[in-house]
C-alpha cells in the first residue's frame, strides 16, 4: 500500500514537471516578426554615357573620312559641355561591307557601313546630366547618332558609395524593427524578449521618381533601401 502511494506521488510530481516544461517550451514558442525599413536619397557619382555614330558611303575612304569628322565633332562638343576629352575612349569600331554579304538582296546605295562608339567615362555626373540634353547640337553638326539594340544611347548613371552608407542604415533599419516589435508587445500585453531570428536584407538602389517605364540608371538621383527582418521572442 506504502509503495503505491509512493509510485503515485511519484507520477504525479513528474507529471508536474513534464507539464511546467511544456508549457515553458510553449511560451519561449511565441514570437513576433517584424520589419524595419532605412532609406537614403543619393546622387549618382560615376556617368558612362556611350555615343555612337554612323558613316554610310560607297567609297570607304569618304566614309571614313566622315566617321572620322563626326569623332572630332563629338570631342569638340564634349569640351563645349565641360567634359575633358581625355574621358572618351574608342570602345568599338566596325566596317561593315554590304557586298560582302550573301544574304544580301537587291541593290546597294551604300556599300560600306562605318559605326563608332566614343564611351564617356567621369564622376562630373551633372555635367553629363546637362551634356546629354544638349545633344541635338551633334545632329546639327551632321554626326547620325545611332541607337545600340534598339536602347537610346543616353548616359547611364551610377552609385558605387553603398558600402560607406551600409552600417547606419542597417543600425537603423534594425531600430525601426525593434521600435515596431514593442509596439506590438505593448499593445498584446507582452514584451519584447531575444533575438530569434534576424535577417538583414537586400540593399537595392531604387530611381528617386518611381514610374512606369524609368530606370534606374537613367535618373541621376536615386534611393537606397534596405528592409531588415527580424524575429523577437514574447514574454509576459
Amino acid at each position: 500500500m506504502r509503495g503505491t502511494i509512493l509510485l503515485a506521488i511519484g507520477i504525479a510530481v513528474a507529471g508536474w514537471f513534464v507539464g511546467d516544461g511544456f508549457v515553458k517550451g510553449r511560451s519561449t514558442d511565441r514570437f513576433v516578426t517584424v520589419k524595419g525599413v532605412a532609406e537614403r536619397d543619393v546622387q549618382a557619382d560615376v556617368a558612362l554615357w556611350p555615343l555612337r555614330f554612323v558613316a554610310t558611303n560607297d567609297d570607304l575612304g569618304r566614309a571614313q573620312a566622315t566617321i572620322k569628322q563626326s569623332h572630332q565633332h563629338i570631342l569638340a562638343f564634349l569640351e563645349k559641355q565641360g567634359i575633358d576629352p581625355a574621358a572618351a575612349e574608342i570602345q568599338r569600331l566596325e566596317v561593315n561591307d554590304l557586298l560582302a554579304n550573301p544574304y544580301r538582296s537587291g541593290s546597294t546605295q551604300s556599300r560600306y557601313i562605318i559605326t563608332e562608339t566614343l564611351m564617356v567615362r567621369t564622376e562630373d555626373t551633372g555635367t553629363i546630366e546637362k551634356a546629354s540634353q544638349a545633344v541635338g547640337e551633334l545632329v546639327d553638326a551632321g554626326v547620325v547618332l545611332s541607337s545600340s539594340g534598339g536602347q537610346a544611347s543616353g548616359p547611364t548613371f551610377l552609385f558605387t558609395g553603398l558600402n560607406e552608407l551600409k552600417p547606419e542604415m542597417i543600425a537603423e533599419a534594425t531600430a525601426e524593427a525593434r521600435r515596431a516589435a514593442e509596439r506590438f508587445a505593448k499593445d498584446s500585453g507582452s514584451e519584447i524578449g531575444t533575438i530569434r531570428r534576424a535577417n538583414q536584407g537586400v540593399f537595392v538602389i531604387l530611381a528617386r521618381d518611381r514610374a512606369p517605364g524609368i530606370m534606374e540608371g537613367s535618373q541621376l538621383q536615386k534611393t537606397v533601401r534596405v528592409v531588415s527582418t527580424i524575429e523577437y521572442y514574447l514574454k509576459d
